[in-house]
């Protein structure tokens, strides 16, 4: 009968080595870190269903509380917060929007540089400034999307700046939305102090 133990191993380059060939303090380290994370997707799989289930146990709780006044709970859910009857336990759901721009926004980065050449006699250097900050990318290529909507704040009337403005608008979508879970625990100062549940906050 022929022996279930391994006789090679793979390393980080693919290559078949001889488990005769590989060091004992190796071997460990192999089966140290292989039973680590083992228990590591034990544990994200026993939170994403606690997750899911929590979800839905709030779910329930809205539609119920939506029955009393007749209306249909439903939709985009928003964010949300609960409470224990005495204060001591919150539960809150923060929903974060993922956003995107399309090509549009190339249209108003245009329009706003035409701004700057027109206003380049009279106009304050910290505009420019500002406008090159909002549009500077970061190492993945993208731009950060506050900055770029932070333009729409300044109140500037001219009809080709406003023409930007609204390509911006126009430019930005919405890919995906996520949902962050929280719990907390009021202290005896009042303040609420987060539970975590993340390994690296501890």
């Amino acid at each position: 009968m022929e022996s279930t133990e391994k006789k090679f191993m793979v390393d980080p380059q693919g290559r078949q080595v001889p488990v005769e060939l590989i060091k004992d303090i190796d071997l460990l380290r192999d089966q140290t870190v292989s039973q680590i994370m083992k228990k590591a997707f034990e544990m994200r799989n026993s939170l994403q269903k606690f997750k899911a289930q929590i979800a839905q146990d709030i779910n329930t709780f809205c539609q119920m509380s939506a029955e009393q006044h007749n209306v249909k709970f439903g939709g985009k859910k928003g964010n949300l917060t609960l409470s224990s009857f005495d204060g001591k336990y919150k539960i809150s759901i923060n929903v974060a929007d993922n956003k995107v721009f399309n090509e549009k926004l190339q249209v108003a980065k245009s329009l706003i540089d035409n701004c700057i050449r027109r206003w380049s006699q009279g106009s304050r250097p910290e505009i420019r400034i500002l406008v090159e900050d909002a549009f500077q990318v970061d190492k993945q290529g993208n731009v950060n999307t506050g900055r770029i909507l932070g333009l729409r704040r300044l109140k500037i009337e001219d009809e080709e700046w406003k023409q930007a403005m609204e390509c911006i608008t126009e430019s930005l979508s919405v890919t995906d939305s996520k949902s962050y879970l929280r719990f907390y625990e009021r202290k005896d100062d009042g303040s609420y102090q987060n539970i975590p549940l993340d390994i690296a906050t501890l």
